[in-house]
């Protein structure tokens, strides 16, 4: 998920952002690092709508340690680039239950998060990494709190208003096989399909 507070749906400048049992390392891919700043940063490659891990239901992340602590590195340095507020995993092609957030100088991964508060109502323009240069009205909670684990198992909770709800049910709904276009209703959804169907990025995936 990506932040946007310009007016208008389109080309802004940045983006908002089950199969065989398989373990956590099984999981967690080849990470391509790149040198920022002097040191390393594992930054992963985000898919775009239309690959198939977008509409998997995540699977729950059952042990923690080594690996879990390698993924959430790499959805933290990945969602830690300008213009960026949430990364799930299925988002780099990890289909397990976890996600990142960068909203208001908070910065951090939730593994299995559940959302387990919801108050009021929010509209307003959001865009998606993997649905990049497009923005739409969507309606979500003015208030939202979600519980899991870090990647070390230890209990967490994120909760917020605004951009942070926002970005938790956003987020949440990646883990659900949702992507945001799919919340998106009558002509706005027509409007949403066909500025996809346009674009350069999904003409260059066919």
């Amino acid at each position: 998920m990506a932040p946007h507070s310009s007016p208008g749906r389109l080309r802004g400048p940045y983006p908002y952002t089950h199969g065989p049992e398989r373990t956590v390392n099984d999981r967690v891919a080849v990470r391509p690092v790149s040198k920022c700043d002097g040191g390393a940063v594992a930054l992963r490659e985000v898919r775009l709508y239309g690959d198939p891990v977008l509409l998997t239901v995540a699977d729950e992340v059952s042990s923690f340690g080594e690996a879990t602590r390698i993924l959430a590195r790499d959805l933290l340095d990945t969602v830690a680039q300008p213009g960026r507020a949430g990364l799930a995993a299925s988002q780099i092609g990890v289909p397990l239950r976890a996600f990142s957030y960068n909203v208001d100088d908070r910065l951090g991964a939730v593994f299995n998060p559940v959302v387990v508060a919801r108050e009021g109502w929010q509209d307003g323009e959001e865009g998606c990494l993997s649905v990049p240069e497009l923005w739409f009205p969507t309606a979500r909670s003015a208030y939202a709190a979600v519980e899991g684990y870090d990647a070390d198992g230890e209990p967490v909770r994120v909760e917020g208003d605004g951009l942070m709800a926002r970005c938790l049910e956003h987020e949440v709904d990646h883990l659900d096989g949702v992507v945001y276009l799919r919340r998106l209703e009558g002509e706005t959804r027509r409007e949403a399909m066909r500025a996809v169907r346009e674009s350069e990025w999904f003409s260059a995936r066919r």
